[in-house]
């Protein structure tokens, strides 16, 4: 595992996702074409699932040095091969591993059937680089397909498209000195799409193809739309991820949580428990059971699922702390698991004390920091409130709801039930609705952050450049943003604004609004769209103490993209 997509690839699929968004009538899948409504039926149950297991897991878990031992370590093929007949974990048992998922509460398993080292766990007639040529000589993925099938669970595949064993992959890692001059790209994609074909006619119905490893080549070099077309051909149900360079059915942000989730996409966060991905002896950093509650719980309030991974020890056991942790997750779901399953995204952009899932006529407030002699504070909430209670409590005692100038207010019991993540349950009327309003800190200072803004069009998104969050891929001068605010006192402001360009693309030019003042802004190249500025473009007066909202759009835009736009302050300048 790693996400290894540069700057080029990322803007190759972003275009594919923003002309993916402009298309909603329907959605290309295979050789025909898919209705929003029947997209929606066929990711219902991913929606609904939230939360599952993924497993690394292959001939790397022997030096323990984590799956990408391989090539960090520069091991030669004639020697990583030697793993081969040392690999015998005659510990597996699939019946205790999906046991263990379903205790965690977890709603799929992603298994690796190849990883970037070319091994395969599963019976392949394509290769005897599989695990029929170890001492354990059992189709793992048989066993665990089957016994996934027999207590409920999805079984899903995750396949590397990188190969560093097979002698037609190119390009190779450097130090393989074996000759490529008849290496043939296009005759390995032929050889994936036949282990693509054993994987999704012999194991029973595949709830997700996993992809990865897809960064070294471009969608056409991979035969992306023949190779989906091949798995939707056999599977019409599946559920594939963008990993072959396409943007297809979910986005897979690695080890990290959007900050606003993602606009317009289904998506997945898969993150490990401690630092690695395949078993690694050596990492000890495990994170604790109160991270991964509140982890899983701001995945689903930001409307992503959440993948977390074990990697099973060469014996076929997962290591003790991992299934530890799983399984005390699992017992919080299973008093918690109505705030997670099948709820969307809540309607606030940000709470000071947790999170907030959704889902019809419910609001369900993940109160992960106590608040301390005194109620607890839903900012911007309009949604009347009918009744609240707590979710744990079984008899549903209503807790006494109030309204202020700034929200709703709940007074709560003086220590919080669980400090992991409280789950307070709102009944409301109608849809979600409530506005966020950024606060003025201590100083006065508004700072405008791309998380806390409100997106208007289709091309671009909040993503992860910097810190705390960037609006990038804004390739539609239509587009634009917006956000209310807060400020104390009246006064004049300086206007400064926090962008990144890269060299060659600047040369927009913005306007910010507010309260029928415009100051105009030009985008200038600040080395890469990694590299953040921060210019004062102008100041404007702001008559009234209260709240007021602020504009930003596009005026010109003379190259493919306006900015990437991490924040507008709004700094009080005195007297």
């Amino acid at each position: 595992m790693a996400d290894r997509w540069g700057g080029k690839v990322r803007l190759a699929l972003a275009l594919a996702v923003a002309l993916l968004a402009l298309a909603p009538a329907s959605i290309r899948a295979g050789s025909g074409e898919e209705t929003q409504p029947e997209r929606d039926r066929r990711m219902a149950w991913w929606r609904e699932a939230r939360f599952g297991m993924f497993i690394h897991w292959g001939v790397y878990s022997l030096p323990g040095r984590g799956e990408w031992v391989m090539h960090s370590q520069k091991i030669p093929l004639a020697e990583y091969e030697k793993l081969v007949p040392q690999f015998d974990p005659v510990k597996f048992n699939a019946r205790e591993w999906v046991q263990l998922a379903k205790d965690a509460g977890q709603r799929y398993i992603v298994m690796t059937s190849k990883h970037h080292d070319g091994f395969c766990m599963f019976d392949s007639k394509l290769t005897d680089y599989d695990i029929m040529s170890t001492p354990f000589r059992r189709d793992v993925l048989k066993e665990l397909a089957d016994e996934c099938h027999r207590q409920g669970m999805r079984i899903c595949w995750y396949h590397s498209v990188l190969d560093w064993h097979h002698p037609d992959y190119l390009p190779r890692c450097e130090w393989d000195e074996r000759p490529t001059q008849n290496a043939s790209y296009d005759r390995y994609i032929e050889h994936m799409k036949g282990q693509l074909r054993e994987l999704l006619t012999g194991y029973g119905r595949i709830g997700v193809l996993w992809f990865d490893g897809g960064w070294e080549h471009s969608p056409e070099e991979h035969h992306a739309d023949e190779v989906v077309e091949l798995i939707r051909s056999l599977q019409p149900g599946i559920i594939i991820n963008n990993r072959t360079r396409l943007p297809q059915d979910f986005d897979t942000p690695e080890q990290r949580i959007p900050p606003a989730g993602m606009r317009n996409r289904d998506w997945e966060t898969c993150m490990t428990i401690n630092h690695s991905w395949g078993y690694n002896q050596h990492d000890r950093n495990h994170k604790s059971v109160s991270d991964l509650i509140r982890k899983l719980a701001e995945v689903a309030s930001k409307g992503g699922n959440s993948l977390l991974n074990v990697g099973p020890r060469p014996d076929g056991t997962i290591q003790p702390e991992h299934a530890e942790r799983l399984r005390a997750v699992g017992r919080w779901l299973e008093a918690n698991g109505e705030s997670i399953y099948g709820t969307t995204a809540g309607p606030f952009k940000r709470l000071p004390w947790g999170r907030c899932t959704a889902k019809p006529g419910r609001l369900y407030l993940h109160v992960f920091e106590w608040p301390e002699g005194g109620p607890l504070l839903v900012p911007g909430l309009l949604s009347p409130v009918e009744t609240a209670y707590l979710l744990t409590d079984p008899a549903h005692t209503p807790l006494e709801v109030s309204r202020s100038a700034e929200g709703v207010l709940i007074p709560l019991p003086a220590e919080a039930p669980d400090p992991a993540d409280t789950v307070i349950v709102l009944q409301i009327e109608g849809e979600p609705d409530a506005v966020n309003v950024v606060k003025p800190g201590e100083d006065g200072t508004v700072a405008l952050k791309a998380v806390d803004a409100t997106l208007h069009g289709r091309t671009f998104r909040i993503e992860s450049r910097s810190e705390e969050g960037d609006i990038g891929y804004w390739m539609d001068p239509e587009d634009w943003v917006e956000w209310d605010f807060k400020v104390n006192a009246p006064g004049r402001f300086a206007v400064h604004v926090a962008y990144s360009c890269t060299d060659g693309t600047g040369g927009s030019e913005y306007a910010v609004l507010i309260g029928g003042q415009e100051v105009i802004g030009k985008v200038r190249d600040t080395g890469s769209w990694d590299d953040f500025i921060t210019e004062q473009i102008g100041t404007v007066d702001l008559g009234t103490a209260g709240t007021h909202k602020l504009v930003l759009r596009p005026v010109e835009m003379p190259h493919h993209a306006v900015m990437n736009l991490e924040a507008v302050v709004l700094k009080p300048m005195g007297e």
